[in-house]
């Protein structure tokens, strides 16, 4: 979602991209115009690769100046609290191998290693009521998943490369983005789609969302977020972490409530509060982003679902038809 973005975005400014991922999640498909032409030279600059093998870059970072480290292994919440470990140990090692390869190629003019809300202490985390969250309060570290302390070691040894090499490097750190294109399957898509997802297919089956509903979430469009990694790279270098999110909390019960009104249906919305919820709540100071990026959330979430719900029903569509 966010690179297939992020690579529009840069390729109409005028850049040369190079891509690299190993497609677990992304589709070729979303570098696809709608007439079906890739945005980039597919054949020479799209590298199915992964990154936790090391040296996997290190040919292709010749003429390169800037790099978008967003790779990581993420999934829903019930996903990511039942491969703590193997997500753990993934991350760990895509961060390293990235890093020593850039670290290599002390030339580059920025390293953008794209972060996560996740990362901050867990005792931070405690619903929609509890105060914007502040870069300075990383520390001391107590996130609460496995996916949180990998990213937030991927921050820190991106800091250790600036230290050492010079390179200079921003940590955008990312609180719950959403948008198309995205995973919406039944397994590993986030709560947007997938709650989307069961409204859409409504009355197939009951439309039942995880937890009380009482959980919160600092949601942030995809378009917002790509404004913030192209400001990023212009004006965030040597800035460390900076948070990139709104500074209110929707809650879960109230996203469900969204999306049945888009959809126009009759739903009773059923709650099952033996499923994770994850962190019960959190939303952004984003002062700093403001003071150096000049960026601040735009589309109102409303505006956003009605998007997604769109592309989310046109797919189901697609795929029900063929």
């Amino acid at each position: 979602m966010i690179g297939s973005t992020l690579t529009r975005r840069l390729v109409a400014a005028g850049h040369r991209v190079s891509v690299v991922d190993n497609l677990w999640r992304g589709q070729l498909a979303y570098l696809q115009t709608a007439c079906g032409r890739f945005v980039i030279d597919i054949e020479h600059d799209f590298h199915r690769r992964d990154l936790s093998v090391p040296d996997v870059l290190d040919g292709l970072l010749g003429d390169v100046s800037y790099v978008f480290h967003l790779a990581d292994v993420v999934a829903g919440i019930g996903y990511v609290f039942s491969h703590e470990r193997s997500l753990f140990r993934q991350n760990l090692l895509i961060n390293s191998n990235v890093v020593a390869s850039v670290a290599r190629f002390p030339k580059l003019k920025g390293y953008v290693y794209v972060g996560t809300a996740c990362s901050f202490p867990a005792e931070r985390q405690t619903g929609p009521d509890a105060a914007p969250l502040r870069e300075e309060e990383l520390f001391p570290a107590s996130p609460e998943s496995a996916y949180g302390w990998s990213k937030l070691m991927g921050q820190y040894e991106a800091m250790l490369l600036e230290k050492e090499t010079g390179i200079p490097v921003c940590l955008p750190m990312l609180h719950n983005v959403y948008g198309a294109p995205c995973d919406f399957g039944t397994e590993r898509s986030q709560v947007l789609p997938a709650i989307t997802r069961r409204v859409i297919e409504w009355p197939a089956a009951p439309f039942t969302v995880w937890g009380t509903g009482r959980q919160g979430r600092a949601f942030v469009h995809v378009d917002d977020v790509v404004d913030a990694l192209v400001a990023a790279m212009d004006k965030g270098l040597g800035r460390g972490a900076i948070q990139i999110g709104p500074d209110t909390c929707t809650t879960i019960r109230e996203a469900a409530e969204t999306v049945v009104r888009i959809s126009g249906k009759p739903i009773d919305i059923i709650y099952d509060p033996t499923k994770p919820e994850g962190d019960l709540g959190r939303c952004a100071d984003f002062s700093k982003a403001k003071r150096v990026l000049g960026w601040e959330p735009r589309i109102a979430f409303e505006e956003g679902m009605r998007e997604l719900y769109g592309w989310i029903s046109e797919r189901l569509a697609t795929e029900k038809a063929s």
